[in-house]
């Protein structure tokens, strides 16, 4: 699925089911998952292998993929950028050249309900709950909701890696719009194709600058629903104003 979302330039390499989650790590990255549990350690595995694979195409050899000091994100190759997600079924890698794509995050998450009072823990801003419950009234096959929250993941994703540290969920607000690929795709209303849109993400707090003339404050992002699963993606080209890059 992630496939879909992605530009020319970018690399990805999905596993669902089990596949892949009896990968072999390097000894390097023994540590990180020794005392985990065996569903987070099959998950760590098979998000490794993606990432593997999806450099391999890239043209970057095989190595041990190790974990950012400050929040445990991937520590990738020089000259390179990318992303890993997991959920129940489903495990993802993107990577690209950083001469091609500034920020790529991905999320995936199972197509269902949130938990709860999740959506309230995550601190929606208003506009975002007034587009949500209108969306849901307009559109109820789609989860909107955890939608939502796979897509905010992908936001700070694509901002950490220039200002490591957490970006709380309140600190950019997020709303849904049209896939410029999906024409009949829109934001609420009855579309014929209601598996796949957008969203722009406003960053509601200051940083540098990702390249010269390309800020951080908004990014945009693509979503697909299918067989059960969601799965989100930003991805910022090198090149233009950091628009849609496919």
């Amino acid at each position: 699925m992630i496939e879909h979302l992605l530009p020319p330039g970018a690399f990805s390499r999905a596993a669902y089911g089990g596949e892949l989650d009896e990968a072999p790590l390097y000894p390097e990255e023994e540590p990180v998952v020794a005392r985990a549990v065996a569903k987070r350690r099959r998950e760590y595995a098979a998000g490794r292998a993606c990432a593997r694979e999806a450099l391999a195409r890239l043209g970057v050899p095989a190595g041990p993929i190790l974990r950012d000091a400050h929040r445990g994100a991937p520590h990738w190759p020089d000259g390179v950028v990318g992303s890993i997600t997991h959920c129940d079924g489903y495990r993802a890698a993107a990577v690209a050249r950083s001469t091609d794509i500034l920020a790529l995050g991905i999320d995936a998450e199972p197509h269902d309900r949130l938990p709860a009072g999740v959506l309230d823990s995550i601190v929606a801003t208003d506009a975002e709950r007034a587009a949500l419950a209108a969306l849901a009234e307009s559109d109820p096959r789609i989860h909107w909701d955890r939608l939502f929250f796979s897509a905010k993941e992908t936001v700070y994703k694509a901002w950490y890696p220039y200002h490591h540290r957490m970006l709380g969920f309140h600190e950019a607000e997020l709303l849904f719009t049209a896939d410029p690929d999906t024409p009949d795709a829109v934001a609420g209303g009855e579309r014929d194709t209601p598996d796949r849109g957008g969203y722009t993400a406003r960053v509601l707090v200051p940083g540098p600058l990702l390249a010269e003339g390309i800020g951080p404050e908004v990014f945009t992002g693509r979503w697909i629903v299918r067989d059960g699963l969601l799965v989100t993606a930003i991805v910022v080209p090198a090149h233009g104003n950091g628009g849609p890059a496919a």
